[in-house]
C-alpha cells in the first residue's frame, strides 16, 4: 500500500484547480469516447424496446419479453470480470473499435425478416458479449486521457447522459420503433455502432496494450491477478462495498415500482413512469452540482454524506405512504422523496474517482469489469429480494425496508471507506502501467 494525495490536491501540494465542461470538450480523445457512448446508450435503448415489441408480436408472451430485457445482463453476471480482462490485454483502442464492428454486424443479421426467435435471442447474447470489455476499455481509456479534475467532470457528464437516457431513451425508442418496424429499428442500431466505430477509429491514439514485465499471461492468470488485486486492498474493498451495498438498497425498490403505484391510488402506466424517473433526474441534477458547483477538494468528502441522502428519503417515503394511504398527494410526496433519493445517489460520481485513483493504470480495465459485474449482480438480487417481501408486506413497506435495513447495511463500507482515504492499491510484481 502506498499514500496518494488526497483528491483535490495536486503532486506539488497546491489546490487542484475545478475544471469546466468547455476544458473536458477540449481533450480530442474524450470527444469520441463521449459521442459513442451516447450512440451506443441510444442503440441499446432503441435494441430493447425494438426486440420487445418483437419478441412480444411473435409470441404474445410477457415472459420471453422480460426475458429480452434479461438477456443483456446475462454476460455481465456469467463473465463480466473475465470478458473485461481483454481491456487491459489489447490495445484498449482496438477493443472499442471491433467491439462496435461486432455489434454492428450481428444486429444486421438480427434485422432480417422472419429471423427464428431462438436465433435471435443467441444473437441478443452474441451483442451482450461485447458490452464487457467495450465498457471496461472505454473506462480505463477515459481515465487514460483525462487528468484530474477533468476525469471527475467528465465522469459527472457521463453519468448526466446516462440517467437522461433512462429518463427519455424509452419514450423516443418507443415512437420510432411505432413508426418503423422492429427490424427497421435494429438496422438503426446497427447503423450507430458503425458510426461509433469509424468515429473511434478516426479519434483516438494508437496506444499499446498495458504490459508487465513477466512476459505472456494467460487470461485466467489475467483475472484471477485483478480480483487478488482487489482483495488485498482495503481500499478499494471499501470502495466496491459502498458502491454495490448502497446500489443494491437504493434501487431494489424499483422491482415493486408497480404494485407500489396501485398502493397509492393509481393505475396508469404513465404514473408508474413518473415515479421511476424521479430517481434518475435527481442524479442527473446532482451530478450537475457536484460537476460545477462543489470544489474538488471536497468530493470525496461528500460520499458519505450523499450515500446517507440517498437512502433516508426512501425510509421516509415509505413510511409515509403506510401512513397516509392512496392518494394524489401521497403520490406526489413519494415521488418528490424519490428525487431527493436521487440527489443523494450522485455519490457515484465522486466513488468512481476515488475508484480511478486507487487502481494501478494496468489493472483499470479488470477492476472496472469486476465493479460493474457486481453492480448487475446487486440490481438484479435487490429488485428479487424486493419482489419477494412484497409477497408479505406492502410495496411501501418494502420502500421503507429498503432505506432503513440499507442505512445499517452500509455503514461499516462508509466507515471503511473513510478509514481508507489516503490508500491505494500497489501493483504486483511485474505489472507495468498502460502506456497512455
Amino acid at each position: 500500500m502506498t499514500a496518494a494525495a488526497p483528491e483535490g490536491i495536486s503532486p506539488t501540494g497546491a489546490p487542484e484547480r475545478q475544471a469546466t465542461f468547455r476544458e473536458v470538450f477540449a481533450v480530442r480523445e474524450f470527444r469520441p469516447l463521449f459521442g459513442t457512448f451516447l450512440l451506443s446508450t441510444a442503440g441499446d435503448e432503441l435494441a430493447r424496446v425494438a426486440l420487445t415489441v418483437l419478441v412480444y408480436q411473435r409470441t404474445s408472451s410477457p415472459l420471453l419479453s422480460a426475458l429480452t430485457f434479461a438477456i443483456g445482463h446475462l454476460p455481465w453476471l456469467l463473465g463480466g470480470p473475465f470478458l473485461a480482462t481483454i481491456a487491459d490485454r489489447l490495445p484498449r483502442h482496438r477493443v472499442l473499435i471491433a467491439a462496435d464492428v461486432a455489434r454492428a454486424v450481428v444486429l444486421a443479421g438480427m434485422a432480417i425478416p422472419g429471423t427464428p426467435l431462438p436465433v435471435l435471442l443467441a444473437l441478443l447474447f452474441l451483442v451482450s458479449l461485447c458490452a464487457p470489455p467495450f465498457e471496461s476499455a472505454r473506462s480505463a481509456l477515459m481515465a487514460d486521457v483525462l487528468d484530474g479534475d477533468r476525469y471527475a467532470v467528465a465522469t459527472s457528464l457521463t453519468n448526466i447522459t446516462l440517467q437522461l437516457a433512462q429518463v427519455v431513451g424509452f419514450l423516443a425508442a418507443g415512437a420510432l420503433v411505432t413508426v418503423l418496424s422492429p427490424s427497421g429499428a435494429l438496422l438503426i442500431d446497427a447503423g450507430t455502432f458503425v458510426v461509433s466505430a469509424l468515429w473511434l477509429w478516426a479519434g483516438l491514439k494508437r496506444r499499446p496494450a498495458p504490459v508487465g514485465d513477466e512476459g505472456p499471461r494467460s487470461v485466467w492468470r489475467d483475472t484471477g491477478a485483478g480480483l487478488r488485486l482487489i482483495g488485498r486492498s482495503p481500499r478499494l474493498v471499501a470502495i466496491m462495498g459502498v458502491l454495490w451495498v448502497a446500489t443494491l438498497f437504493t434501487y431494489a425498490s424499483e422491482g415493486v415500482a408497480a404494485p407500489l403505484v396501485h398502493e397509492l391510488g393509481s393505475d396508469a402506466t404513465a404514473a408508474i413512469g413518473v415515479l421511476l424517473s424521479a430517481n434518475p433526474l435527481g442524479v442527473t441534477v446532482g451530478g450537475l452540482v457536484i460537476a460545477r458547483l462543489v470544489a474538488p477538494d471536497r468530493r470525496e468528502r461528500l460520499v458519505v454524506p450523499l450515500v446517507v441522502l440517498s437512502l433516508t428519503p426512501l425510509l421516509a417515503a415509505g413510511v409515509f405512504a403506510v401512513l397516509t394511504g392512496p392518494g394524489t398527494m401521497p403520490f406526489a410526496v413519494v415521488v418528490a422523496l424519490l428525487f431527493v433519493s436521487g440527489l443523494g445517489s450522485s455519490w457515484l460520481i465522486p466513488l468512481n474517482v476515488s475508484f480511478v485513483r486507487a487502481v494501478p493504470a494496468a489493472f483499470r480495465g479488470r477492476a472496472f469489469g469486476v465493479a460493474v459485474s457486481g453492480l448487475y449482480g446487486v440490481q438484479a438480487l435487490g429488485a428479487l429480494a424486493a419482489g419477494l417481501v412484497a409477497e408479505g408486506v406492502s410495496a411501501s413497506g418494502v420502500l421503507a425496508l429498503s432505506g432503513g435495513v440499507g442505512l445499517l447495511a452500509v455503514a461499516p463500507a462508509l466507515v471503511a471507506y473513510r478509514r481508507t482515504q489516503t490508500s491505494v492499491a500497489g501493483a504486483p510484481a511485474g505489472e507495468g502501467p498502460s502506456a497512455a
